[in-house]
């Protein structure tokens, strides 16, 4: 057995074996774990410093989870199924739900309604239906890799997908979207880049949320797949009690660029039923942009989007730098500071 595969069968997905290594009560864990599945990876565990910390927050069960009356799918993404895990949004690109499981299943997810329970289109018979759509539909020129999470699949599994998207003349490009890096850097293997190289142009959106999961580990499994020619990507969740102070998410887009992910999204919490304590303000967002504009490279400044409720898409907010008067555009800059331009 493979050592990531190894991982996945020893990791926590028990109130008890949780309350064993943490010293806390499973008993009220129980219901939570009936409605919402729980895996924990021991490596990403063992980054958890004290109860309650940004690490604590994002694995383990919490009780508001079954206080919270959001909707389950707020983006609408079974309503935009053409056919079952495939996800056609934008006119040019679907998400493609291959996989029903993660190594950690966090507690924000968005789709915390099916991860860890059987998946719609996540056997061969399904991929023929989704590879048949893309297929005949021309207008879609990317296809972007989703679950659960793609790298749960093994390499062959995985690689045939690949191989029947590639296959196809109008599909340009295909996004992994993966946070395997941070809960189980063993998947990232020799043999799995080896295996990925054959298929570019390849994007990976990884997602890390605090400056403490950019481990060592984790550090080498994004140089391996950078060192394919794999451009990377990242996509934070903006999380109350995580990463929602502009320090800690000015460090968080500093060691990316390090570790050579280059920052992409910040995303407005879905309102997503069993996640509503996580969510903050918009402000709060915007805040952290400007703290980021001009204090730090730009390349460390990503989009701070809302993914409007509907399945009307991503929608990027910047913190208020414009004001028109006649032909003058009045621009703020990151000290506050009014400049005027010009626009004739």
């Amino acid at each position: 057995m493979e050592t990531w595969r190894k991982a996945i069968a020893d990791s926590i997905t028990t109130p008890e074996e949780l309350a064993e290594l943490l010293d806390i009560d499973p008993e009220p864990l129980a219901p939570l774990v009936r409605r919402y599945p729980m895996r924990i990876t021991r490596r990403y565990l063992g980054l958890i410093g004290k109860p309650g910390d940004a690490i604590w927050r994002q694995c383990v069960p919490d009780p508001c989870e079954l206080d919270d009356d959001q909707l389950s799918d707020p983006l609408d993404e079974e309503r935009l199924s053409p056919v079952p895990g495939l996800i056609h949004r934008y006119p040019d690109r679907v998400v493609w739900l291959v996989s029903n499981e993660c190594a950690v299943y966090c507690r924000f997810c968005m789709r915390k309604r099916r991860v860890g329970c059987p998946l719609a289109g996540s056997n061969e018979h399904s991929w023929d239906n989704a590879v048949r759509y893309i297929a005949a539909t021309p207008a879609i020129r990317d296809v972007i890799l989703s679950g659960g999470d793609p790298l749960l699949l093994d390499d062959e599994r995985l690689e045939a997908i690949l191989a029947r998207l590639r296959a196809i003349p109008h599909v340009e490009m295909i996004r992994i979207g993966t946070r395997t890096p941070v809960t189980l850097p063993e998947r990232i293997t020799a043999r799995l880049c080896r295996m990925l190289k054959r298929y570019h142009p390849l994007y990976v959106n990884t997602h890390f949320n605090h400056p403490r999961e950019i481990t060592p580990e984790a550090t080498k499994a994004c140089a391996r797949l950078a060192d394919t020619g794999i451009p990377l990507g990242n996509q934070t969740v903006l999380l109350a009690g995580v990463n929602d102070e502009p320090a800690v998410m000015t460090l968080l887009m500093q060691r990316l660029l390090a570790i050579r992910v280059r920052p992409y999204y910040i995303h407005q919490m879905d309102l997503v039923r069993g996640t509503g304590h996580f969510r903050t303000r918009v402000a709060t967002g915007l805040d952290i942009i400007g703290a980021l504009r001009g204090h730090t490279s730009g390349m460390a400044t990503p989009y701070f989007v809302i993914d409007a409720a509907g399945g009307k898409g991503k929608i990027p907010l910047i913190p208020d730098a414009v004001e028109r008067r006649g032909d003058t555009w009045l621009l703020r800059n990151y000290r506050g500071e009014i400049v005027e331009y010009q626009d004739r």
